[in-house]
């Protein structure tokens, strides 16, 4: 996946308002996601369409995305990589 992603990696990277994205994967059921930060919500919104979109072009389904505002008070008890 890796070797795979890696383009898409350094484009993610150019997004409005991306922060970070850990990248998740299970080999034996073949599903892979992330989780993503993006500094607004509108930023958020904005990639999960276009990447949505370009998942769907792919021929990818059962694309699932969801938008969550980070809670910086627990975050930074179980060190959260983003706690502000």
């Amino acid at each position: 996946m890796a070797a795979a992603y890696e383009e898409l990696a350094h484009t993610i990277t150019r997004e409005p308002g991306f922060v970070w994205k850990l990248w998740t994967e299970n080999a034996e059921t073949q599903e892979a996601g992330g989780v993503y930060v993006f500094r607004t919500e509108k930023d958020a919104r904005a990639y999960l369409e276009k990447h949505t979109a370009r998942l769907g072009a792919w021929g990818t389904s059962g694309i699932r995305g969801r938008i969550f505002r980070v809670n910086p008070v627990l975050s930074l008890i179980t060190r959260g990589p983003h706690a502000d």
